[in-house]
């Protein structure tokens, strides 16, 4: 329903017009390796795959896109992973059309967009003093899958790790999948020891 709006939005304007559409993370991506658009407008929660890794897998490929995250999450670790992957801009879904408009024309124009919220903490992030901010281990993850990689560290299978979450096993599986393309690991081993070796896995 919400993709239905945009599309509206975006033909009612005479400067822009929607060359497609997809449902997933995946397709996301496909289509915008065929239609080369000018901005892509991606969601962080997608089927099968997320609009970080979206976002890092469009621009290895298609480097002049410019995408914009609009999305429900303000989440400060989202919002730096999104910003490390290469998005243009960052607006939370409750903007108003105008809003959303003046930021997909922006990014096709090559500038960055951030909406009010997300300026002010991208400002203070970049102030704040070094001591007082501690780093992140692995901040291409976003708090659930950091989360989920901690259990992993510590030996739980995906139905423990459904289990101790109270999440379904294919989600489990989705944030396992993702969790293994940002890291760039093929096997849960590889996973456990670079997440070892940035100290995760202690006892519970």
């Amino acid at each position: 329903m919400f993709r239905a709006g945009m599309v509206m939005l975006l033909e009612a304007d005479p400067r822009t017009c929607t060359v497609g559409e997809a449902g997933t993370g995946a397709e996301a991506v496909d289509l915008t390796l065929a239609l080369r658009p000018d901005v892509v407008v991606l969601d962080l929660h997608l089927p099968d795959l997320d609009g970080v890794t979206a976002t890092r897998r469009i621009l290895e490929q298609v480097p002049e896109v410019g995408i914009l995250i609009l999305t429900m999450s303000d989440d400060h670790d989202a919002v730096v992973a999104a910003l490390q992957a290469g998005a243009r801009g960052y607006l939370l879904k409750e903007a108003g059309p105008a809003a959303i408009l003046a930021a997909i024309l922006s990014v096709g124009e090559g500038a960055s967009v951030f909406g009010p919220g997300i300026a002010r903490r991208i400002t203070s992030l970049l102030t704040a003093p070094a001591a007082s901010a501690p780093g992140v281990t692995f901040p291409e993850l976003t708090e659930r899958e950091r989360e989920i990689l901690e259990l992993i560290a510590r030996g739980h299978t995906n139905p423990v790790i459904a289990r101790k979450l109270v999440i379904s096993p294919k989600t489990v599986r989705n944030h396992v999948s993702n969790i293994f393309a940002k890291l760039h690991v093929q096997a849960r081993g590889e996973a456990i020891a670079r997440a070892r070796d940035a100290g995760l896995g202690g006892l519970a």
